[in-house]
């Protein structure tokens, strides 16, 4: 039996847009559970004094443009570069947090990253969250005050150390035990360790 393969994202990532397209399908043909796990790339970041893009216009514009050839690559849509950086208060994920609990995470996480990418609604925004929930057949403001409780903070938080604990510093990654796999370009590889994966 395939182990089970821990997708730990940030909806914030750029890269990450590519894995929640991908993952599924991957996945699926491997005969590899996935389990979702968002968690606050941001703070290990800000920790570890790592800004990806931030002051960086080189290295902007190269992540830009690999996401857009690799989207290419994987028939993914891309059309414009959206806005970014995005969801300060990190509430986008807060509901991804709520929605791996309750078992809509993959839903949830595609629909958000397609609003964003392909009709530069930012994650986070309460109205454009209002509405994709909606859409999602969710009730907003009961999802948003469940996304806002000490219950669903301290799970975020929970998952957050369980990937400091990890040693995983960056969105997206793969799990399958303790070893990682950063990056969606790592995913094949991912789910070939999680087929191999001997205890």
């Amino acid at each position: 039996m395939p182990r089970a393969l821990d997708f730990f994202f940030f909806v914030g990532s750029t890269y990450t847009y590519l894995a929640v397209n991908r993952i599924g399908d991957v996945a699926a043909k491997a005969g590899v559970p996935v389990r979702w796990r968002p968690f606050s790339v941001r703070a290990i970041m800000r920790e570890q004094n790592n800004s990806p893009f931030t002051g960086k216009p080189a290295k902007m514009n190269y992540m830009w443009r690999d996401v857009e050839r690799r989207a290419k690559r994987y028939s993914i849509p891309f059309r414009s570069i959206p806005p970014y950086p995005v969801d300060p208060d990190e509430l986008a994920n807060r509901v991804a947090s709520l929605s791996s609990l309750e078992g809509w995470c993959p839903e949830y996480t595609r629909s958000m990253y397609r609003c964003w990418f392909l009709e530069n609604q930012t994650p986070g925004d309460p109205e454009g969250l209002r509405t994709l929930l909606r859409q999602l057949g969710k009730d907003p403001d009961a999802v948003i005050a469940k996304a806002n409780s000490q219950e669903i903070r301290g799970r975020y938080a929970g998952e957050t150390d369980a990937a400091r604990s990890l040693g995983i510093f960056g969105s997206p990654t793969f799990a399958c035990g303790s070893e990682i796999f950063w990056g969606d370009d790592r995913l094949e590889d991912a789910i070939e360790w999680s087929r191999t994966y001997d205890d």
